[in-house]
């Protein structure tokens, strides 16, 4: 499995996620879109996440359009990874 190839950003989350919703608003705030994927609705997500993050389901996972993720990012990092790309 791997980021829909929409030039967009893919957050893999949950709904109970506290760092997944703070992560999404600030995201939203700053006009960034994201693509969200629920990983406990998704198996193939999950499956997805834990390859990612060696075994672990951990969220929020966030993967860029050119198939790079980073796991529990800072806004900053975010913005920074972005700018990087275009």
């Amino acid at each position: 499995m791997t980021t829909p190839d929409t030039g967009r950003i893919t957050m893999y989350s949950t709904p109970w996620c506290g760092f997944c919703k703070r992560l999404k608003s600030q995201l939203a705030r700053e006009g960034i879109e994201i693509d969200e994927v629920d990983i406990e609705q998704n198996p193939e997500a999950a499956e997805y996440v834990m390859q990612v993050n060696g075994g672990n389901q951990t969220v929020p996972t966030v993967v860029f359009p050119d198939g790079t993720a980073m796991t529990n990012p800072s806004l900053t990092q975010v913005k920074e990874k972005i700018a990087a790309q275009v």
